[in-house]
């Protein structure tokens, strides 16, 4: 396993994990709302790593990247981290794989930078908007509950409301490690980085019918997070989007991780 830290939009330090064949296909795993590059531990030690370059990122404000108070809301300095980490680690053509948030950073990546730079995309337990009434309704009552708790700067209360978001994000039961773990890097994002990501206000309907890269949706048919009708109401916009429901839940790479896997395994090698 290889860290980087890569300067990014704005300047900012950014983290980056590498493993897997080096001269196989890239893929980079764009984490969640609060989450960091060890949300995808199944995919960096699992068979992937066989046949793929295996990325995966720290977004700004997240993890071992820098935590700046401002910038949130600027929609180019998203893609600028995704390109600038494309470009230090030398990426031809990726495939981009966002999870719940991580879609929102690939869609900012296309409008600013186009698809010519990268191979595919999948989108997992996506939201592809933010900030409006549609945005919200493709979000589960127990999710949107929780979102004060998320930008308190109580202690207790920050513990209590990123506990029940592991508790919705995951079908199966973790483990008391895996538990203490996640809550760790989840708490380790400062409030005001998770108040910024949700301030934002923006949808993506006019980009996502004009994709012509391949586009593989994942979304868990037990997802607490985000509601299985986002298929219909914003992905069937990208009319030629391979779509796989997987009996789990909202974090589908996770619990079931050999599923995703094979899934990813297939639509990759089938670009």
């Amino acid at each position: 396993m290889k860290h980087h830290m890569v300067s990014g939009g704005g300047g900012i330090q950014l983290h980056v994990v590498e493993t897997g064949n080096a001269s196989g296909r890239p893929i980079v795993f764009i984490h969640g709302f609060s989450q960091c590059w060890l949300a995808w531990t199944r995919q960096l030690h699992s068979a992937l790593a066989e046949s793929y370059r295996l990325v995966a990122i720290d977004l700004r404000g997240h993890g071992l990247s820098a935590k700046p108070r401002e910038g949130y809301a600027d929609s180019q300095l998203w893609p600028d981290a995704v390109r600038a980490e494309i470009q230090a680690l030398d990426l031809d053509q990726p495939v981009l794989c966002g999870w719940s948030y991580g879609p929102l950073v690939i869609l900012d990546y296309l409008r600013h930078y186009g698809e010519d730079g990268i191979g595919a995309v999948n989108f997992i337990g996506a939201v592809t908007k933010l900030g409006s009434e549609d945005a919200v309704s493709v979000l589960t009552a127990e999710f949107l509950s929780l979102i004060p708790g998320f930008f308190s700067v109580d202690a207790e209360e920050s513990v209590r409301s990123l506990g029940s978001l592991l508790d919705l994000c995951f079908a199966r039961a973790l483990s008391a490690e895996e538990r203490y773990l996640m809550l760790g890097y989840n708490l380790s994002v400062p409030p005001y980085v998770r108040q910024a990501l949700f301030s934002r206000s923006f949808d993506n309907d006019d980009l996502l019918p004009t994709l012509r890269k391949p586009v593989l949706i994942t979304h868990g048919t037990g997802d607490a997070v985000v509601k299985s009708t986002v298929i219909d109401r914003q992905m069937d916009r990208m009319s030629s989007a391979n779509i796989r429901m997987l009996a789990t839940g909202h974090a589908c790479f996770w619990d079931d991780a050999a599923a995703y896997n094979r899934c990813l395994q297939e639509f990759v090698d089938g670009l």
